[in-house]
């Protein structure tokens, strides 16, 4: 019986630990964005999804972009920050290539705009 129960305890330990993982607030609906978030949602709908979610977790050929600055630091351990993000936009990383000469300034700091409401 004491054994049971200190299985059935452990057994509710580990779902009570796992089900504390807290759910992120969804991003900013698309028809709530300014006209440079919106912008910035056309950069990201030409150039990046094709291999990073925007609105789900999860890795599609890329990390997902959901929640990346209500994070401390992106996947790759750099700070979330504009600095670090628009280097590994403009510089690439790992097999992500970079767009430096892709995209302008306006679309850059559009995109990060836009990063910001996910």
């Amino acid at each position: 019986m004491i054994r049971k129960l200190a299985v059935l305890s452990g057994i509710c330990l580990a779902a009570l630990v796992s089900g504390c993982k807290p759910s992120l607030a969804p991003s900013k609906p698309l028809s709530q964005l300014s006209p440079q978030e919106h912008s910035g949602y056309l950069v990201y709908q030409q150039d990046c999804s094709g291999c990073h979610y925007a609105n789900q977790t999860g890795d599609l050929h890329g990390p997902s972009l959901f929640a990346m600055y209500r994070k401390k630091y992106l996947p790759s351990g750099a700070p979330a920050n504009d600095e670090r993000v628009s280097a590994t936009i403009l510089n690439g990383h790992g097999i992500m290539p970079g767009y430096a000469n892709l995209i302008d300034q306006q679309q850059l700091h559009d995109l990060l705009a836009y990063l910001h409401t996910l």
